[in-house]
C-alpha cells in the first residue's frame, strides 16, 4: 500500500497536464510572468539606476532596498525560461541542472526579499524608538554584513530544493520542471516546508508586527515627533503587514496543505486537487511581490524619495506646472 502511494504521489504532477491546474500554468502563469518580467523588471531597475548613480551616501536603509532590489531582478531574470516552458505546454527543453537551478533560485530570492522587507521595518524601529542606540549597533558596515549573512543562510537552507525539484519524464514524453511540493519524499518536504514557514514567514511576520506596535507608541509618548514622520511610518509597516497577509502567509499556507494532504491522505484525490489549484493561484499571486516590492523604496528611503521627487519635477508636464509656484517642486510626501 505505502508504495502505491508512493507511485501516485510520484506520478500526480504528470497527471496535472490534462486537468484544470494544467490550464492555470499553461494560461495563468506564462501571463504572469510576462507582466512580471515586462513591469517588475522595469520598476526594479528604475530603483536600482537611481540607488546607484543618484544616491551618493548611503546608510542602512538604502543599504537594505538595494539588496531587496537585487534579490527581487535576480529572480526575475530567471522568468524568461519558465515563461517558455509554460507557453510550451508545460515541455521543459533545458536540461534537469537549469530546472534545478531555476527552483533554487527562487526558492532563495524569495525568502531573501521577506528578510529585507523585515530588515527595513526593523531599521525604522530602531531610528525611532532607539535613535541613538541603533547608530552604534548598526552601522553601514554592519548592514552590510547583515546582508551578506542574509544571502548566505538562505542560499544554504534552499540546498534542499536542488535534491527535492528536478525533471520528470511523463508517459507522453513531456518533460516537466516539478516542485518539490510534488515530491513524493514528504518525510522530507513536509519538515522542509514547515521549517522554512516558521523561520521565514512567521518570525519575520512577528517582528514587524512588534516594531510597527513599539514604533507606533513610541511616536504617541513623543511630543517632539511630527505627524508627517508617523504617516510615513504607519505607511511602510501597514505595506508589509498587507504583503504578508495577502501574499506571503496563503502561500505557505497552501503550501504546506499541499503536502500534508500528500503525506497523511494520499487516497483523496479531489482534496489534493483543490489544494494544488489553490497552490498554483497563490504561487502566481505571490510572484507579483517583486512588483509590489519597490513601493518600499519610496516609503523606507528618504533619499531615495528625495531623487525621485526630483526626477519627477524635472519632467516637462512638471515644469510647466511648476512655473511661479516654489510648492510645486515640493514632494507631496
Amino acid at each position: 500500500m505505502e508504495l502505491l502511494a508512493e507511485q501516485r504521489v510520484e506520478a500526480d504532477f504528470c497527471e496535472k497536464l490534462g486537468t484544470f491546474l494544467g490550464t492555470i500554468q499553461r494560461v495563468i502563469f506564462p501571463i504572469t510572468f510576462l507582466f512580471i518580467l515586462l513591469v517588475g523588471l522595469s520598476l526594479n531597475l528604475s530603483v536600482m539606476w537611481i540607488l546607484v548613480s543618484r544616491i551618493k551616501r548611503w546608510n542602512r536603509s538604502t543599504i537594505f532596498l538595494f539588496n531587496l532590489v537585487l534579490a527581487d531582478v535576480t529572480w526575475i531574470l530567471c522568468l524568461p525560461c519558465l515563461i517558455y516552458y509554460h507557453f510550451n505546454q508545460l515541455h521543459w527543453i533545458f536540461g534537469d541542472v537549469a530546472c534545478r537551478l531555476t527552483r533554487t533560485v527562487y526558492h532563495t530570492c524569495y525568502y531573501c526579499s521577506i528578510y529585507f522587507v523585515t530588515c527595513l521595518s526593523i531599521d525604522r524601529y530602531l531610528a525611532i524608538v532607539h535613535p541613538l542606540r541603533s547608530l552604534r549597533l548598526l552601522r553601514k558596515h554592519q548592514s552590510l554584513l547583515v546582508c551578506l549573512t542574509i544571502w548566505a543562510a538562505t542560499s544554504i537552507s534552499s540546498i534542499p530544493v536542488i535534491f527535492l525539484a528536478g525533471t520528470q519524464i511523463c508517459d507522453n514524453n513531456k518533460t516537466i520542471c516539478s516542485l518539490y511540493v510534488f515530491s513524493r519524499e514528504t518525510r522530507v518536504t513536509l519538515p522542509y516546508s514547515l521549517f522554512s514557514t516558521a523561520i521565514g514567514c512567521l518570525l519575520p511576520f512577528a517582528s514587524i508586527c512588534y516594531c510597527y506596535c513599539s514604533s507606533v507608541g513610541e511616536l504617541r509618548r513623543s511630543e517632539m515627533q511630527r505627524l508627517k514622520k508617523r504617516d510615513l511610518l504607519t505607511k511602510l509597516m501597514c505595506s508589509a503587514l498587507v504583503i504578508f497577509a495577502l501574499l506571503y502567509l496563503p502561500y505557505h499556507a497552501s503550501r504546506n496543505s499541499c503536502i500534508i494532504l500528500r503525506a497523511f491522505g494520499p487516497y483523496v484525490p479531489l482534496m489534493i486537487q483543490r489544494a494544488d489549484a489553490l497552490f498554483f493561484i497563490e504561487m502566481a499571486i505571490c510572484s507579483l511581490n517583486t512588483c509590489i516590492n519597490p513601493l518600499f523604496c519610496f516609503l523606507a528611503g528618504g533619499d531615495f524619495r528625495e531623487q525621485v521627487c526630483k526626477i519627477a519635477h524635472s519632467m516637462p508636464p512638471f515644469k510647466r506646472w511648476r512655473v511661479g509656484s516654489r510648492r510645486a517642486a515640493v514632494c507631496p510626501i
